[in-house]
């Protein structure tokens, strides 16, 4: 089912018939110890530490496809107000959390 997202709070050309409530996704991501110690190397020459990019990059996805299902579960047509928050859960892991509210549209 195709679900529209929208971080603002209205949907152009579409009218809010029914808030179902948030819808919420989230995920939890350590970094590797490969990943790590390219990182170092990295971190020594500079530039962008790919390796970091591309597993928060995935994690953001998964967090999204998860907020996602949670509001399709729920009969919803789109999420508005869309927001993605990180944490750090711990040393060397992060939270990675997308969330909204769930809405049917006219």
């Amino acid at each position: 089912m195709e679900i529209i997202l929208s971080t603002t709070e209205t949907v152009p050309n579409k009218e809010v018939a029914e808030i179902i409530g948030i819808a919420r996704g989230s995920t939890v991501r350590a970094r590797h110890i490969g990943r790590d110690i390219t990182a170092v190397f990295k971190a020594i020459v500079g530039g962008e530490v790919s390796e970091y990019t591309k597993l928060q990059a995935d994690s953001r996805e998964q967090a999204l496809q998860r907020m996602v299902d949670d509001a399709v579960a729920h009969g919803a047509d789109a999420v508005i107000g869309v927001c993605i928050t990180t944490s750090m859960v711990m040393n060397g892991a992060a939270e990675i959390c997308a969330y909204g509210t769930a809405v049917k549209l006219k």
